[in-house]
């Protein structure tokens, strides 16, 4: 478990779901990953970012999904790719990761709470 932190900390992580729009091979990473473009709605617009997420899927599957991600952090250059948010997922028994996402749809946006 990690350390305690406080519920105003919590708040201060900007956690929104997004719909994918655009989905592509990223050959130039250091490990397996793919770009992704995100809709986050009218408030945020569409963000990029890549996800060693290979292992479960493929960027023609991923358009039109629904994920959640931390859309606060500062850019961070991956490679030849400016990574604008942070898609969030779990390691699954082989450490691969799963995407984590809304069950029912969301609007584009929607924060955490």
């Amino acid at each position: 478990m990690s350390a305690e932190i406080a519920f105003e900390d919590f708040l201060k992580v900007d956690i929104r779901a997004g719909t994918v729009t655009r989905a592509e091979p990223f050959p130039e990473a250091r490990k397996p990953a793919i770009k992704l473009w995100i809709d986050f709605g009218p408030e945020l617009g569409e963000k990029k970012t890549s996800a060693q997420i290979t292992a479960h899927y493929a960027p023609d599957e991923l358009v039109g999904r629904q994920v959640m991600a931390v859309v606060n952090f500062p850019p961070r250059q991956i490679g030849p790719f400016m990574s604008e948010v942070l898609t969030l997922g779990c390691a699954d028994e082989e450490g691969a990761i799963v995407l984590l996402g809304p069950d029912h749809p969301v609007p584009n946006g929607a924060r955490m709470e």
